[in-house]
């Protein structure tokens, strides 16, 4: 029997593992208020915490060229973290993984956000035949999470960017009030290195020369350079709000979906993910907002009353742009989104990795203190 949340939009088809407390309450949403309580900061009318930040961030590049660094996609949440190091005069390196996927749209929004702030830019071009093989390998093996290489990439580019410019903190767009409460069923580890080499090794035809892959087991023992701070935390941030802001500041111009930035995240999330796997973000992302205050439940479940595509036209433009700049023939996109699901814990993954050496672990302690 489907059950729907009483709070937010999320429903028993969205996730098979999603339990509801005594008023009909989802474990999501449970999840995001003590999330909110643990983490967030930015309900302090005087904002101490974000401000001693702010601070610690522009004495620790005192003597450097940057006091941090940020990655900038052209989208609300890394355009207003663009916003805030303007604002407070934080001297930020500018830096933009550019997998092939951009927009028209992001690349005029991005360029604007430079030009008002004055921010020096970095910019990462992976080789596009080599990530288009990379992408071709993970339809192929017909898991989930397909951003996964874009995420993973941005991640480990931005640490040895740093490292190389020695920015001892990265500014990140994450926020606990605007995101960050997906299925587990809806995403994967975006740091699972081995699992990306598992599906590569299997599905792919090139090597991985430019592609900047981590090494997920030394992250683990070691770390990773330059601490990721993420400010949007320690700030009122209201998503609307910051879209006024950034237009007016930057002349900033919105997508009409959160991360369409990107053709192929836009492609991704409205086409491939609801026909394939039967997932929505929208509503993951509608059911966040409610939970922040910033939608109403019934404005959202309007919203969701639309299809993830308001325009059959780009549907079909962008259905055409990607599959052919992937090389799928129609009839092989077809049989892709009839294919039925693998999990990526079917390749090689950290978590097996871990399986694995954790009865060695438990031996070993158990042998060092008899």
């Amino acid at each position: 029997m489907l059950r729907t949340c009483s709070k937010c939009i999320m429903d028993s088809n969205d996730d098979p593992d999603i339990v509801f407390d005594k008023q009909g309450i989802c474990n999501h949403c449970i999840s995001y208020d003590i999330n909110l309580l643990k983490y967030y900061r930015g309900n302090d009318p005087e904002l101490i915490e974000f401000h001693r930040t702010i601070e610690l961030i522009k004495q620790a590049g005192k003597g450097k060229k940057y006091d941090a660094i940020i990655g900038l996609s052209g989208g609300v949440d890394s355009s207003f973290i663009a916003y805030l190091c303007f604002k407070y005069q934080v001297r930020a390196l500018v830096f933009h993984l550019d997998n092939g996927w951009n927009s028209e749209l992001s690349v005029v929004n991005i360029k604007n956000i430079l030009r008002v702030t004055k921010f020096d830019l970095f910019t990462k071009v992976i080789n596009w035949n080599e990530f288009k093989d990379l992408q071709r390998a993970y339809f192929k093996a017909n898991v989930v999470d397909i951003e996964v290489l874009t995420d993973h990439a941005i991640l480990t580019a931005l640490q040895t960017t740093a490292k190389k410019f020695n920015i001892p903190y990265i500014l990140s767009g994450e926020s606990i009030t605007t995101e960050g409460r997906l299925p587990s069923k809806w995403r994967y580890n975006k740091s699972d290195s081995i699992n990306i080499k598992a599906i590569h090794q299997k599905f792919a035809e090139l090597n991985i020369s430019s592609y900047p892959i981590g090494n997920v087991i030394k992250q683990k023992i070691f770390g990773n350079f330059g601490k990721s701070i993420n400010l949007l935390d320690m700030y009122p941030y209201q998503k609307e709000e910051a879209k006024r802001l950034i237009t007016e500041c930057f002349n900033w111009r919105d997508y009409g979906g959160k991360h369409y930035e990107s053709v192929f995240t836009r492609f991704y999330q409205a086409y491939i993910l609801p026909k394939k796997f039967k997932i929505d973000k929208r509503k993951s992302h509608y059911s966040t907002l409610i939970c922040a205050g910033q939608l109403k439940r019934e404005d959202a479940l309007n919203l969701m009353s639309h299809g993830a595509y308001n325009d059959p036209q780009l549907e079909k433009k962008d259905l055409e742009f990607v599959t052919k700049k992937l090389g799928f023939s129609p009839e092989d996109f077809e049989l892709y989104i009839q294919s039925p699901r693998i999990e990526h814990e079917a390749y090689k993954s950290y978590e097996a990795y871990l399986n694995l050496i954790r009865p060695i672990y438990r031996f070993i302690r158990k042998i060092s203190f008899r």
